[in-house]
């Protein structure tokens, strides 16, 4: 089982420590937009044309099934991809969806939802949690997490002042969607502000949630082939995905 993950920049690496966690695959190829990053920030239109772009660079592959890590793209850009595609193309909204209704059984808890721009005016999340039957959504873009996480700014000053800037007026929720892959580098800091009784969603833990449900694993990989490639700075990817993921 071979397998293509694909970001707008280093966040959707969460996903990959979720995939080595559980072992699903024998191969993981990781691609980083590092060039273009943020896409939330993008065009719909901006967005698919990338997202087809990133489809055609795992074609020199051969994969079994492409994850596109990056919420964005998955709310903008997965039905453009799955077209273009020869292998099977899974979203994290899809996942974090099911994840959300997995885990929280009260239809009327209070669920904030935060992500890019791009990703919260979308509504993905909003619209099929309501079909769902949740009433109490309530979605936040918090666009400047994103940069934070790619310097790696996990704590301190400045990521408390912005967790203030966004919170600062939020009722403390019963769950967060964490709706950026970028976002569980950042999930201690949320989990501090808002305190243990907040649950938090996010997209690793869900797409191996919802691969597991949909698709059969006969086989556990401990030490599968990992490669990684960026369209900017391919070594400071590697570097990064070396610290964050141990490998």
């Amino acid at each position: 089982m071979k397998v293509g993950v694909f970001d707008s920049g280093i966040g959707g690496l969460t996903v990959v420590k979720s995939l080595l966690e559980h072992q699903l695959f024998e191969e993981i190829v990781y691609f980083g937009d590092t060039a273009r990053v943020p896409y939330g920030s993008k065009e719909k239109n901006t967005i698919i044309r990338y997202a087809i772009e990133a489809v055609e660079f795992f074609k020199n592959f051969e994969l079994d099934m492409i994850i596109v890590a990056c919420n964005t793209v998955s709310a903008y850009a997965l039905h453009e991809m799955q077209e273009s595609a020869e292998c099977p193309v899974v979203g994290v909204v899809e996942a974090g969806v099911l994840a959300t209704a997995n885990a929280i059984a009260d239809k009327d808890a209070n669920i904030l939802i935060i992500g890019t721009n791009a990703t919260i005016h979308s509504q993905a999340y909003e619209n099929a949690l309501s079909e769902m039957a949740f009433t109490k959504l309530n979605a936040k873009a918090t666009p400047l997490f994103v940069p934070l996480v790619e310097e790696t700014l996990f704590s301190g000053k400045i990521l408390e002042a912005t967790l203030e800037h966004y919170f600062q007026d939020v009722q403390t929720p019963n769950a967060i969607i964490l709706g950026c892959t970028h976002f569980p580098l950042i999930a201690d800091a949320i989990a501090s502000y808002f305190g243990e009784s907040t649950k938090l969603i996010h997209s690793g833990d869900a797409i191996v949630e919802l691969l597991e449900y949909r698709f059969d694993f006969y086989k556990k990989y401990a030490k599968p082939n990992l490669k990684f490639f960026a369209s900017e700075n391919p070594e400071a990817l590697r570097k990064i995905a070396k610290e964050w993921l141990d490998v």
